[in-house]
C-alpha cells in the first residue's frame, strides 16, 4: 500500500509519519513540497507518485485568525481538498480527509454523531465544511471524511504545551469552562487513520463520515487541571499553580466556539476494531513522552 501524507510537519502528519507500518509504503510532504491550493502541483505529484491512499493532513487551523483572513483559510481547507479529491480521482487513488468538531453549532447536548445537521459557528469551520463537500462531492464512496477535535502532540504547538509553559511562568490561570469537548492524542488519531487507509486500500465497506477522538469529556478547564495535575507527578511542573475557571464570555475571541462539541466515535470504533484510549490515559502517554 503506497500513502501520501499531506502536511507532514503539522502534528498530524508528524505523528502519521512515525507510526508508518510496516509493508506500507510512505510519501510525505509538507506545505512547500505540496502546496494543496496549486492545483497543477497537486496533479503533478498525485500522478508522478502513484498513490492508493492519500491523507490529507494539510488545513489551515487559526480558528481566530481565519475570521479576518477568509481567503486563505479557504483556499487551503476549501480549494485545496478539493484539488486532491481531483488529483485523486484522476489516477483512482483513495482520500481520506481529516476535518473539525467545528462544523457543528451550539445546538445538541450529547455526542454529534457524523450524520447530524451541520451549522459551523466561525469562518475556520465553514471553510472545512466546504472542504468535506468537495470530497464527498467529487470522490464519493472512494473518499473518507474524518472529524475530529482537540488535537495535541509532543510535537509542534497545541493547548497542552502551552499550558505547561504557562504554568511555569504564571502565579495562576484562569481557563475556560463552559467548551466541552474531548481531548485527542494525534498519535491514537494517527494510529486510527493507518488502519482505515489499510480498510480502504483491501476495499473493505467504509463510511462517508466518521468521527475520531479519544474517550470521554472535558471542559478546557477540566483539561488544564487534568495537564497540572499530570505534570506534577512526571517532574515537568514543580509548582501547583491554582487553576481558576472562567465563562467564556470573560475571555473573548474574534472566533465563536462551540460551548459543546463531543463527538460520537462508536462507528469508526467498531469499524477498525479499537477500543480507544480515555482521554486522561492518552494525556498521560504524551506527557510521559515529554519527560524522556
Amino acid at each position: 500500500m503506497r500513502v501520501l501524507v499531506t502536511g507532514k510537519n503539522g502534528q498530524l502528519g508528524w505523528e502519521l509519519t512515525r507510526l508508518q507500518p510496516d509493508g506500507a509504503e510512505l510519501l510525505a510532504f509538507n506545505s512547500s513540497e505540496l502546496d494543496i491550493t496549486d492545483s497543477d502541483t497537486v496533479s503533478s505529484i498525485i500522478n508522478q507518485y502513484q498513490p492508493d491512499v492519500v491523507i490529507n493532513a494539510a488545513a489551515y487551523t487559526a480558528v481566530d485568525k481565519a475570521e479576518s483572513d477568509q481567503t486563505a483559510a479557504y483556499a487551503v481547507n476549501e480549494t485545496g481538498a478539493g484539488n486532491l479529491a481531483k488529483a485523486c480521482k484522476a489516477v483512482s487513488a483513495k482520500l481520506i480527509h481529516v476535518s473539525t468538531d467545528f462544523v457543528f453549532g451550539a445546538t445538541k447536548n450529547t455526542p454529534y454523531d457524523p450524520a447530524d445537521p451541520t451549522d459551523p459557528l466561525g469562518v475556520y469551520g465553514a471553510s472545512k465544511l466546504a472542504g468535506e463537500q468537495q470530497v464527498a462531492g467529487i470522490l464519493g464512496e472512494n473518499s473518507s471524511i474524518v472529524r475530529t477535535a482537540w488535537v495535541y502532540s509532543v510535537h509542534g504547538n497545541n493547548f497542552v504545551k502551552t499550558m505547561l509553559r504557562l504554568m511555569k511562568e504564571k502565579e495562576q490561570l484562569g481557563v475556560v469552562s463552559d467548551q466541552v469537548g474531548t481531548p485527542t492524542s494525534a498519535r491514537n488519531l494517527a494510529a486510527a487513520l493507518w488502519k482505515l487507509a489499510d480498510r480502504m486500500h483491501s476495499g473493505e465497506t467504509i463510511q462517508p463520515v466518521y468521527h475520531w477522538s479519544d474517550l470521554g469529556t472535558a471542559s478546557w478547564y477540566d483539561f488544564a487541571v487534568a495537564i497540572r495535575d499530570e505534570a506534577l507527578l512526571l517532574g515537568l511542573l514543580d509548582k501547583e499553580i491554582p487553576v481558576n475557571p472562567i465563562f467564556s464570555s470573560q475571555y473573548p475571541t474574534p472566533a465563536k466556539r462551540p460551548a459543546y462539541s463531543v463527538l460520537n466515535t462508536a462507528a469508526l470504533r467498531n469499524d477498525l476494531n479499537i477500543a480507544g484510549d480515555h482521554w486522561r490515559k492518552a494525556l498521560n502517554s504524551m506527557l510521559k513522552e515529554l519527560v524522556q
